[in-house]
């Protein structure tokens, strides 16, 4: 088969998006700037109680991260110096810097390698009388199980607090994202499923306590001006005018996410051949809950991941690996004490796993596109292998 030029599939296409929302969005800007109320403003405060809503949580603080909603959202919840913190190996770096600026001890455990997700049953297992809270990473746009995780975390006295990132939205067993534990954090930088026009963050949670303290850390640790009762506050806030670009988009947040699982539904169905051959899309446990931040297979052989990887570039196919580095082996935190073959799980994926382009406005033949340009990989390297020399 010859794959006939194509347009460049990019792995995340945003003019899509903001093309159709200009007028609006140039709109909520332009009365920002005319209400002068470029910090802590009304659009924050209107932003923060829809977001949370959409969680199905009753209160939003807006950050200026992601690193900062976990931060700061768990010493909101109540960890302390020395508490330990249970989180996957296989996460972003951010999960874990979150962690330790919090001040806690971080305790890391495997994953599933059908789904990515925290192996709860390893998490139980590393459970000790220092551990205070379970930190579970929905990744991908999938969460780790609620009825589960609720019944780890009561079993042992914990505090669940979902690093919900790449979750917008996301739904399983009842609960949307945000709305199990004491504490979530979200990221909306562009290119996640809600994104800003630059860095911010929202951490959720159901307590108004915590979300009070929560306000003063983010804002110099001061409960009203000038009145600092916080030691460990910080300047992080999310912009005005970020939080009133994102209220332009948060009501179309759940027809993007329909589109990405449609998206991962016709990957799914044309990828299915390719099984047998090492290519495996991520399993997907929670239904039309899961909502695709990233469409992920595993790439686990005869045909290499750098094989496929390096013939999608040359047919125009942008793709990345989330993450080639499990955080326990990443060479800033040897301190920590771990070291190659304490998470098998983690460690395998991380040369397995990669990333196809996904985003609402792909097309089914942008799909198709790449997947044919696949099947050609793998067909070329059985034929390579089977007649040495024949493909020229």
């Amino acid at each position: 088969m010859t794959i006939s030029p194509p347009p460049t599939v990019p792995f995340v296409d945003l003019t899509w998006q903001h093309a159709p929302l200009q007028e609006a969005i140039q709109g909520v800007i332009s009365a920002v700037i005319a209400q002068g109320d470029f910090v802590l403003g009304q659009a924050l405060s209107t932003f923060e109680a829809d977001f949370a809503a959409a969680c199905g949580a009753r209160f939003g603080v807006g950050v200026g991260c992601g690193t900062d909603a976990i931060a700061l959202g768990l010493v909101a919840c109540g960890i302390a110096p020395g508490d330990e913190v249970i989180l996957p190996a296989n996460t972003f770096v951010a999960t874990l810097m979150g962690v330790l600026r919090a001040g806690a001890v971080p305790v890391f455990v495997d994953c599933d390698r059908a789904t990515a997700l925290m192996d709860l049953d390893a998490a139980e297992r590393a459970i000790t009388p220092r551990t205070r809270a379970i930190l579970p990473v929905h990744l991908y746009g999938q969460m780790v199980s609620p009825q589960a995780l609720l019944e780890l975390a009561d079993r042992h006295r914990l505090i669940v607090f979902e690093d919900a990132a790449q979750a917008h939205l996301a739904q399983r067993d009842g609960y949307t994202a945000g709305s199990i534990g004491l504490g979530a954090a979200f990221s909306f930088y562009p290119s996640k499923n809600l994104g800003a026009l630059g860095d911010g963050g929202m951490f959720v949670t159901q307590d108004q306590l915590v979300a009070r303290t929560a306000r003063s850390l983010r804002n110099y640790g001061a409960t009203s001006k000038y009145c600092h009762t916080e030691p460990m506050g910080t300047n992080s806030r999310l912009d005005t005018l970020q939080a009133a670009v994102l209220n332009v988009k948060l009501p179309h947040l759940p027809s993007w996410n329909q589109a990405r699982h449609h998206l991962a539904q016709h990957y799914d169905r044309r990828l299915a051949p390719l099984t047998e051959y090492g290519i495996i899309p991520m399993r997907n446990d929670a239904g039309s809950g899961h909502i695709y931040h990233l469409y992920v297979v595993r790439v686990a052989g005869p045909t290499s991941r750098t094989e496929i990887q390096a013939q999608l570039t040359a047919a125009g196919v942008q793709t990345g690996i989330h993450y080639p580095i499990p955080c326990h082996l990443q060479p800033a935190f040897r301190s920590l004490g771990y070291a190659p073959g304490h998470f098998p799980q983690a460690e395998a994926l991380s040369q397995e796993v990669l990333s196809l382009p996904m985003y609402p406005g792909m097309t089914l033949e942008q799909v198709d596109y790449v997947v044919d340009a696949m099947v050609e990989t793998v067909a070329a390297v059985r034929l390579e292998r089977v007649l040495p020399g024949v493909m020229g």
